[in-house]
């Protein structure tokens, strides 16, 4: 059975990625991984802070102010809680390229058009094949509009794919009021691919000690549908190569990813509860059901569950919208 697949112009052997996580820390394990037959690594994000922690900038915004409340010198991670600071990233990032011999993509997270952004080009020179741009940002002032941070985004990916000779992909949020013209401005501005979603930590509230409390909990098969439910609509409407992020736990959620217009998917939780092996399972599992349901190969599912030859997919979105709301009953 043939389950190769192309992700950002890049040759896959099969469509399962490891995604952004401390999965890529180990060399060790990163072979484990690559033995086990995932198809390309997601390096963790280097975020936007940490870069500025190395330049004058952080002290002149964040350190000097550290005695201005109680709570200042907690706003921000200090330059010794990152696991990798800038220069051990791009060390890094050139010894996995060493050590194995699948894709190796780096990730940049950040919010601002600004120098942080230089790294993307030192990460390329480092040998990765691919960047992942995950953008990530919460609107808080009531002063910019949603169409004002939706152009400062594709501002951003403007000025690291003009300056860039690998692709690169915008790990998105679906919080935006349209995806589907943000996905064409992106692919207008020079993105390769979508990964669909970014998720979101929220934070819960320990109300005896009045404190934000840091939640993390790994992601489960329920969160798939909102990625498949897009996927579906942007198959087709946009150039971008599309993958999953989130609620991919085992071939089924693979293939439906795959019906509904993703290329590849990435895997992190699965990989995290299980290990390695996990991989070969379902990659084992995606061939068996392949095979038994007659498909010459993988590529023959890709976007056959979307909705491009639905001539409104509004009109379809709303009409199974009213059918679910119509069979709703109390018990």
């Amino acid at each position: 059975m043939d389950l190769s697949t192309t992700w950002l112009g890049l040759p896959l052997k099969n469509p399962l990625i490891v995604g952004a996580s401390p999965l890529g820390d180990d060399i060790g394990l990163v072979r484990q991984i690559e033995d086990a037959g995932a198809a390309a690594i997601v390096m963790r994000s280097l975020f936007e802070e940490q870069i500025e922690h190395d330049t004058a900038g952080y002290f002149n915004n964040v350190v000097a102010h550290h005695e201005s409340s109680a709570e200042a010198a907690h706003f921000l991670p200090q330059s010794g809680d990152y696991l990798l600071g800038p220069e051990k990233y791009l060390d890094h990032l050139a010894a996995l390229k060493k050590a194995v011999d699948i894709p190796v993509i780096a990730s940049l997270n950040g919010t601002t058009p600004s120098g942080w952004l230089a790294y993307a080009k030192l990460m390329a020179q480092a040998g990765a094949d691919a960047l992942e741009l995950n953008l990530y940002h919460i609107a808080t002032d009531a002063r910019h509009s949603g169409a004002e941070l939706e152009q400062q985004l594709v501002e951003t990916v403007h000025r690291v794919t003009s300056d860039l000779t690998i692709p690169v992909a915008v790990k998105l949020s679906p919080y935006f009021s349209s995806l589907p013209h943000l996905t064409v401005a992106l692919s207008h501005a020079g993105a390769s691919g979508a990964v669909l979603f970014n998720r979101f930590y929220q934070p819960d509230i320990d109300i005896e000690n009045l404190d934000a409390v840091q939640t993390l909990k790994l992601s489960d098969s329920s969160e798939l549908l909102l990625r498949l439910r897009w996927l579906a609509i942007l198959y087709g409407r946009t150039s971008l190569d599309l993958c999953a992020s989130g609620g991919v736990s085992d071939e089924i959620g693979v293939l439906k990813s795959l019906m509904a217009g993703a290329r590849a998917v990435q895997l992190v939780s699965e990989l995290l509860r299980h290990g390695p092996q996990r991989v070969t399972g379902i990659l084992a599992a995606l061939e068996r059901w392949l095979t038994d349901h007659e498909y010459a190969s993988l590529g023959q599912s890709v976007g056959s569950m979307s909705l491009w030859r639905c001539p409104s997919p509004a009109a379809f979105e709303r009409g199974n919208y009213m059918k679910i709301l119509q069979r709703a009953r109390y018990t």
